[in-house]
């Protein structure tokens, strides 16, 4: 996934959760809704003001706007997790893993 793709990915998870249209973000942020529809579609870039606009919509800040990670694909997602539990030496880490998975898992 490209940078484009990322940053549209994200712009659309952060309006979805907030239950906000395309129509009503690209008013907020000042663009059109076509516009925004290219963005997040990973078609078009925003700009460094259109992307400040949207941290502010959103109130986040840059830092948590690129936190991306776990945007991957599942399999890579899968494997580092599995990479970071085999690694871990603290069993009480490991048992607090195990409780939030079981618990996760519950829904």
């Amino acid at each position: 996934m490209d940078v484009k793709e990322l940053v549209g990915k994200k712009i659309r998870i952060l309006r979805t959760k907030r239950r906000m249209t395309q129509f009503e973000l690209a008013q907020k942020i000042g663009i059109s809704q076509r516009s925004l529809s290219g963005i997040e579609t990973g078609e078009n870039f925003l700009t460094a003001e259109t992307l400040n606009r949207v941290l502010i919509s959103f109130g986040i800040t840059l830092e948590d706007f690129f936190a991306v990670e776990h945007l991957k694909p599942e399999n890579e997602l899968i494997a580092e997790l599995l990479d970071d539990i085999k690694s871990l030496k603290d069993i009480e880490k490991v048992r607090i893993i195990y409780k939030i998975v079981k618990a996760v898992l519950k829904d």
